[in-house]
């Protein structure tokens, strides 16, 4: 009878060196808080509530600029999403050219972003304020705007997607859900620009201001505030926000030269179910259509689950055209 060949103690010992060295390398980078559980609630429905909530927060960061250049100007900005785009391709320029770390993007993304948000507001719409160009023409400016941008992205950077060039490794595991790195840096850091946008709104002077001209711009301006000044506060702020906006939302997925335009339904959807004019109906519209929105990939095709935040703005508009945090407009 032979008897299996047992291994020299050196070969076993350079083969337990080998396997301890390899589970430290793939062990290290992951915390574990709990372990996997089973069935449809855990496997499924908890990892997709998670990054609804991830991507509900990107949307509240890009969503935010939307509402208050609204609420300021009453212009629907179609070329938002083309902001959003920015964000990303300065990410991608700062990251892969310049290799510049993550999070020199998302601060250089924040600048250039506020920067491009004040040249735009100098260089083209306080000149058709003052030209009293009406609210119908201005968006058909903002439309074409949205296509030179867009194709412009095409030429410089091409038509594929950009995988940017962080750690898709899992980060941080809870259960079945498994996050990674950017997952959750990138809502903290979407956390920190609400709460920091929230206060300045409600506490400082200019936001104030802001809110007053979004009330009425008229009243506001015999009040000895500066509308054009806070207008472009607001051009400055919001696009530094969708930039930075387009920078997690390419971490979160990939980059792309129509990024932007692929959410500008999403964005609107979350302004109008938040309520148009207001910022943090902005941030309540985005959670729930980013929730929503991963939610139905659960029960429809990818392809479909966008429309989920279409069939819900106009349930909305249905039911409560002001939004849930809107004020019903006085007639007469």
């Amino acid at each position: 009878m032979r008897h299996p060949t047992r291994p020299s103690p050196n070969g076993e010992a350079q083969l337990t060196t080998a396997l301890t060295a390899s589970a430290l390398a793939h062990a290290a980078p992951t915390v574990v808080l709990a372990q996997e559980g089973g069935g449809f609630l855990a496997d499924q429905f908890v990892p997709s509530l998670i990054n609804g909530v991830i991507f509900g927060l990107i949307l509240a960061l890009a969503s935010i600029g939307v509402s208050l250049i609204y609420g300021t100007t009453k212009l629907n900005n179609f070329a938002h999403g083309e902001l959003v785009t920015f964000g990303g391709f300065v990410a991608v320029t700062a990251m892969t050219t310049l290799a510049l770390p993550a999070w020199i993007a998302v601060i250089l993304a924040f600048v250039v972003g506020g920067v491009f948000g004040w040249v735009q507001d100098a260089a083209l719409w306080k000149p058709l304020r003052k030209k009293r160009v009406g609210i119908i023409p201005l968006m058909i400016v903002s439309i074409g705007l949205s296509l030179a941008l867009r194709y412009l992205y095409a030429f410089l950077f091409g038509p594929d997607r950009i995988v940017m060039p962080v750690s898709s490794d899992a980060w941080l595991v809870l259960g079945s859900v498994r996050l990674r790195q950017w997952d959750v840096l990138g809502s903290l850091v979407a956390i920190v620009l609400l709460i920091v946008t929230a206060a300045l709104l409600t506490k400082s002077r200019i936001g104030k201001a802001t809110r007053a001209v979004a009330d009425n711009p008229a009243l506001a301006s015999a009040s000895g505030i500066d509308v054009n000044r806070i207008i472009r506060v607001v051009w400055t702020g919001g696009t530094a926000l969708a930039a930075v906006a387009g920078v997690l939302l390419a971490f979160y997925q990939t980059q792309q030269w129509d990024t932007g335009a692929s959410i500008l339904l999403l964005i609107f959807a979350s302004v109008v179910l938040g309520g148009l004019g207001t910022a943090y109906g902005a941030l309540v519209g985005a959670l729930i259509i980013g929730i929503a929105v991963n939610l139905s990939s659960l029960f429809l095709p990818g392809s479909l689950k966008y429309v989920t935040a279409l069939v819900i703005m106009i349930v909305v508009l249905l039911v409560r055209p002001q939004g849930i945090l809107g004020r019903r407009e006085r007639i007469g």
